[in-house]
């Protein structure tokens, strides 16, 4: 018989009760409202996205990543990895006790991902985060964003969306990111919508669905184009 998850940390949030479960030595959760946000043993999509992003920056020397959420510290982890030593990576966390759990008892899932000299970690909404990088412009511009959200571009098409995912966030997103960056986003599901929007915004992607077997969610690597597109024409690949 499986041993019971244990609350071992509890924080009342506007969504509802964000509470950090531990089985064993290993297993851990991050719930909210009693819905899991985060597994350590099922990160795959977390990481693929983390990977697929920095390797698109391969040619970067100095790159700078803004990366929204930090959760259980696996996608930082995996951009780390992919990173030169030179690297800037600002993670913004909107809930300052995932900071906390991450430099205590969630540390050794990630090698204290979240103290490596590259990394700062800001207590902040990613949104507003892309706002003053896109009002202040040059230097202030990210090479990559990497939106690792439990919400992701399928709320986009509706009201509490529409702030990191509709029309204005992602022209946001574009004058945030450096010529050429690249917009790498968690999903899911596919959302059409979402990559009908991406296109008219300058953007073009490839999805992917890692792993194999079960639930595959979806991410989305884009990079923007040094022209807005006049139509609605996109590329998108399958896996």
């Amino acid at each position: 018989m499986a041993r019971p998850w244990q609350t071992i940390d509890r924080v009342p949030t506007a969504e509802g009760m964000l509470e950090l479960r531990r089985r064993g030595d290993t297993d851990f959760l991050i719930t909210i409202a009693d819905r899991v946000l985060m597994n350590s043993s099922a990160n795959r999509s977390e990481v693929v996205l983390s990977e697929l992003a920095c390797q698109a920056m391969a040619n970067q020397t100095n790159p700078r990543i803004l990366m929204g959420g930090l959760g259980l510290g696996f996608s930082l982890q995996a951009a780390l990895a992919n990173l030169p030593r030179e690297a800037r990576v600002l993670v913004a966390e909107l809930n300052p006790v995932v900071l906390t759990w991450c430099q205590g008892p969630l540390a050794s899932l990630t090698g204290a991902a979240v103290a490596d000299h590259r990394v700062t970690v800001e207590i902040a909404d990613v949104a507003d985060v892309i706002q003053q990088a896109a009002r202040h412009g040059d230097t202030s511009r990210f090479d990559a964003i990497i939106l690792d959200l439990y919400e992701g571009p399928h709320a986009g098409g509706r009201e509490e969306g529409d702030y990191l995912y509709g029309d204005a966030a992602l022209a946001m997103a574009g004058t945030a990111l450096q010529p050429g960056g690249v917009f790498a986003v968690w999903s899911e599901d596919p959302d059409r919508a979402f990559e009908r929007r991406l296109a008219e915004a300058g953007f073009t992607f490839a999805r992917q669905r890692p792993g194999r077997g079960g639930r595959r969610h979806v991410v989305y690597i884009a990079r923007q184009t040094l022209a807005r597109p006049t139509g609605h024409k996109h590329r998108a690949q399958k896996s």
